[in-house]
């Protein structure tokens, strides 16, 4: 069973910066891409950036020149350094890992993480 584990969130002050790393887990054999979420309180889930296998990235507009995704294949790790944090960056951060196919054949076309809370706060 393939299982994504997050860390790295906290509280921050706005302008500050956090890392969140996800590491996946169980037998895996390729990872098409891995992704990062997020959920604010009262709003709907949204995409922050997700990058391929290819390291082909895509950020959400709110977040682009200042997030920065990262991915080690060979570890089936995810990276994302987070820059000029603002309060409305404040939401639980999911990890994501789609078309997951593991060593004994098994595919999953989406895996999610439980999540990490990141705060933006004075």
């Amino acid at each position: 069973q393939v299982q994504l584990v997050e860390s790295g969130g906290g509280l921050v002050q706005p302008g500050g910066s956090l890392r969140l790393s996800c590491a996946a887990s169980g037998n895996i054999f390729t990872i098409y891409r891995m992704g990062w979420y997020r959920q604010a309180p009262g709003k709907q889930r949204e995409l922050v950036a997700r990058i391929t296998s290819g390291n082909s990235t895509t950020y959400a507009d709110s977040v682009k020149g200042r997030f920065t995704i990262s991915r080690d294949i060979t570890k089936n790790t995810v990276a994302l350094q987070m820059n000029s944090l603002k309060p409305e960056d404040t939401a639980v951060y999911y990890c994501t890992a789609d078309s997951v196919r593991t060593l004994s054949g098994t595919y999953n076309q989406q895996i999610w993480g439980q999540g990490t809370q990141v705060t933006v706060s004075l």
